[in-house]
């Protein structure tokens, strides 16, 4: 009996799994999967010994989100064949060997073994048809992955035009003060707001998009969600305009979105940091930007003190997400966002999640 129950829950056990992963609308850590993107990670990692280049490092990658995806299925179907195989050990005392072959038999309905007695044809039918399901459930999951991705992607790509490659808050700020001017800019914070609304949707709960790359390997939505949130940051503090309350809303959607990602990967931050905590971004690294605005012809506040604090109050809400996500993802070179990116051990905190 103690056979039966394990099987039962090991059966069960992956297949919320499979339906918390893939069917739930909503962020949902599960175990089964958290350790298969470990596994596989490190796998990677071992791989990635002695890369000395990026680019290697980028198209190794590559492949890791891919390939996990891949092997999820497997896990789930693995889970449930050795669930049902304890479960008609126990119930008609068959040896392993024979399990085994009923069991797969079943769940991938080959038909070629099969024990009629009532209560192993129930288990068998319910086993093929929970089979039928998680390889269902992957056929639908993958379309709706390349469709946020590619979502995604879209922003990012049209980035290059206004920062280039990799990104610059600066590069973006003088192109836009020598095409159109800045107050012309209050349509792409729209734009940034609804696609970070979309990406904390879309990367908590198919959670496998964090890793999924961009084509090139410059580009990352790390670095893109860093170096808009920085521009915005700039104007904001430190460019001598009136001040845009779009931008203001486009922050608070970048970096609550970044954090409820962080979240998901159990990512230590203070929820609520004070303006003057200190930042990654030092203030040498600022007056060579505020000069290079200047040089630019692009009109900037006289107070550079005050416009340093007001750009770190801002920075500070997104400061340590930004680069633990950089880290996690491995993302590309891009000035004040991977160029400085946390040691890997630092970023997981132990214990509860913020606000849980």
């Amino acid at each position: 009996m103690a056979s039966v129950v394990l099987g039962i829950y090991l059966a069960a056990a992956t297949f919320l799994s499979a339906v918390k992963t893939v069917v739930l609308p909503r962020s949902a850590n599960t175990r089964i999967t958290r350790y298969v993107f470990r596994v596989t990670n490190l796998v990677f990692r071992l791989r990635m010994r002695g890369v000395t280049t990026y680019e290697e490092r980028d198209r190794v990658m590559a492949m890791y989100a891919p390939l996990t995806l891949l092997m999820l299925p497997i896990v789930w179907l693995s889970g449930v064949l050795i669930g049902y195989m304890f479960i008609y050990m126990g119930l008609e005392g068959m040896p392993m060997y024979n399990a085994f072959k009923l069991s797969g038999s079943s769940l991938l309905t080959l038909g070629f073994e099969r024990f009629d007695t009532t209560f192993s044809m129930v288990f068998e039918f319910s086993e093929a048809a929970l089979g039928l399901i998680i390889v269902a459930l992957l056929i639908s999951y993958l379309p709706a992955m390349y469709s946020a991705f590619s979502k995604r992607e879209a922003l990012v790509t049209m980035l290059e035009v206004r920062a280039s490659t990799p990104p610059s808050p600066e590069q973006m700020i003088t192109r836009a003060y020598n095409i159109n001017g800045l107050r012309s800019m209050t349509d792409l914070w729209e734009l940034w707001e609804v696609w970070f609304a979309e990406l904390e949707e879309s990367h908590t709960s198919l959670a496998a998009l964090v890793f999924f790359r961009s084509p090139l390997p410059g580009r990352s939505w790390v670095t893109a969600a860093g170096a808009i949130l920085d521009s915005a940051s700039i104007i904001l503090s430190t460019v001598d305009i009136p001040s845009d309350p779009q931008a203001q809303l486009m922050i608070r959607s970048g970096y609550l979105s970044l954090r409820r990602i962080a979240d998901f990967f159990n990512i230590n931050y203070d929820p609520n940091p004070a303006p003057t905590d200190p930042i990654s971004v030092a203030r040498f690294e600022y007056d060579q930007l505020y000069d290079a605005l200047v040089a630019a012809g692009v009109p900037v506040k006289a107070d550079r003190e005050r416009a340093w604090c007001d750009y770190a109050g801002w920075r500070v809400n997104y400061d340590r997400v930004l680069l633990a996500l950089a880290a996690l993802t491995m993302a590309p070179y891009a000035p004040w966002v991977s160029d400085r990116s946390l040691p890997r051990g630092t970023i997981f905190r132990r214990g509860r999640r913020n606000g849980a």
